[in-house]
């Protein structure tokens, strides 16, 4: 597969990275020989500009490089979305949207109806990747985009364009990765590993503690050391002298993911109605090489298949008189299996009353006096809780460092109904597999 993707690899695709004041723009043209890197450009302070004034800039840029009719692949602000990871063993493709619709609710702060979301399969793990945004900060984006005169074809994030771009010609490396990239006062750390098929975050942390809590989070040896991201993509075999990876490794990735959309996961969030693409004749080219290369294969293939035709004859001659007693083997198998699963599902079921009071217990301990709890929800994987206490913004902090929840938030704003007293509601995610 990851040689089928390398001579497939022909594109051209235009990257934009959303910055807090920036436009980061980077243009690749993908061969199956390598990456080439056209042209970077920036735009800087594009919020207090007129759109049709950085738009004409943008234009003009395009225009040098013969790439004018080119839609841009555009990259979202980090904290203008959220990116979750849901795990759906057993569930398949056929029936994963409407997996996906009914755990959104649990996946978002937002209200129905106001956020868009896409999402991809990672491989062919059951972890899948969702990006949610709201609609508002979507259209926000479009619309200024579109002021501008930029064709946009998608609205993606970060960890989408890494994965895509890190397997453009090989496949990382399978006991898994770290790397980082310096955004100004945060860090793009982007993960693998066996256990987390993907890992992204932006932290404000110092460099050794986002590391550690990446390398916590991915469970990768303690002495994992990480890696810049531009160090982990693809090396361009040719770029303009300026070009400096280490600042635009984000829109970099983008443009590959935007040059080869086929090899790139599937993730959108701009309405169909708005995506743009241009010209299918340049699949053309890829189209050429694959038919030649399926060509040669088949006339190479050919030749050998006639002299082991006999021989397959008689290996299958044996198969069938094998196959009753192989048969039966497999019924047992079957049989085996099936009372193992029913042994396992009948253990987690007895362990989920342990479970829920080892995390009611945990509970206990870490809200000390003031603290106390007016109503609480607990399932499987979520705790939703409504209480008061002196202070509320530390909860969120107390419960992410416990054993048996992360990701807290407050699902309704801090209210005060007193001197040294706040009411709060927030929601955790239970952590998998907790003691």
């Amino acid at each position: 597969m990851t040689n089928l993707r390398k001579w497939i690899a022909i594109g051209t695709g235009v990257g934009i990275e959303i910055g807090t004041e920036d436009l980061n723009i980077t243009v690749t043209r993908v061969r199956p020989s390598g990456v080439t890197i056209l042209g970077e450009s920036i735009i800087h302070g594009f919020r207090n500009q007129p759109a049709s004034e950085w738009g004409a800039h943008y234009s003009a840029f395009l225009k040098k490089l013969e790439l004018a009719h080119l839609p841009a692949t555009v990259l979202l602000p980090r904290d203008e979305g959220i990116i979750r990871y849901v795990s759906l063993p057993g569930v398949s493709n056929r029936d994963l949207a409407a997996a996906i619709r009914f755990e959104l609710e649990s996946l978002q702060p937002y209200a129905d109806g106001d956020t868009v979301y896409d999402w991809a399969r990672i491989g062919k793990s059951s972890t899948i990747l969702v990006g949610i945004a709201r609609r508002a900060t979507v259209e926000k984006y479009a619309t200024l985009l579109a002021e501008a005169g930029v064709i946009v074809s998608s609205f993606m994030f970060s960890p989408a364009a890494i994965y895509s771009a890190l397997r453009l010609y090989s496949n990382p490396p399978a006991e898994g990765l770290l790397a980082i990239s310096e955004h100004g006062s945060e860090l793009e750390v982007y993960g693998e590993s066996p256990s987390k098929p993907v890992f992204s975050a932006r932290l404000e942390a110092p460099a050794e503690r986002a590391t550690a809590l990446a390398i916590a989070e991915l469970r990768l040896p303690p002495e994992t050391v990480p890696a810049s991201l531009r160090d982990v993509l693809p090396e361009p075999k040719a770029a303009p002298p300026e070009t400096d990876l280490t600042r635009t490794a984000l829109p970099y990735a983008t443009a590959i993911a935007a040059a080869c959309p086929r090899s790139a996961l599937s993730i959108n969030l701009l309405p169909p109605e708005q995506r743009k693409t241009s010209s299918r004749l340049r699949y053309v080219p890829g189209a050429v090489s694959m038919s030649l290369v399926l060509l040669m294969s088949a006339a190479v293939a050919a030749y050998p298949r006639y002299a082991d035709r006999q021989y397959l004859e008689r290996v299958q001659a044996e198969v069938r008189k094998l196959e009753p007693r192989a048969s039966s083997a497999a019924t047992l198998d079957r049989l085996i299996a099936t009372t193992r699963n029913r042994s396992q599902v009948l253990d987690n079921f007895r362990q989920q009353t342990k479970q829920d009071m080892d995390a009611l217990n945990e509970l206990t301990q870490i809200l000390k006096s003031p603290t106390w709890v007016t109503s609480l929800q607990l399932t499987r994987d979520s705790l939703t809780m409504f209480g008061r206490t002196d202070q509320a913004a530390p909860l969120l902090k107390t419960l992410d460092g416990s054993h048996q929840f992360k990701n807290s938030d407050f699902n309704l704003p801090i209210s005060r109904v007193g001197p040294g007293s706040e009411t709060f509601s927030l929601r955790a995610t239970r952590q998998p597999g907790a003691p």
